[in-house]
């Protein structure tokens, strides 16, 4: 299987919703799954 070497997401995909569904053990067995990590910037002003 060849890999991709830019992310990409399919057109209409809920981003979040995808994002966060745990892969199946089957997939997990066939090697169909992404490991996913979520950056979240917190802009909390330190006053």
């Amino acid at each position: 299987m060849k890999k991709n070497q830019k992310p990409s997401i399919a057109p209409g995909m809920d981003d979040a919703e995808e994002l966060d569904r745990e892969a199946t053990p089957e997939e997990i067995e066939k090697g169909e799954y992404t490991n996913v990590t979520t950056f979240s910037w917190d802009e909390v002003d330190p006053s």
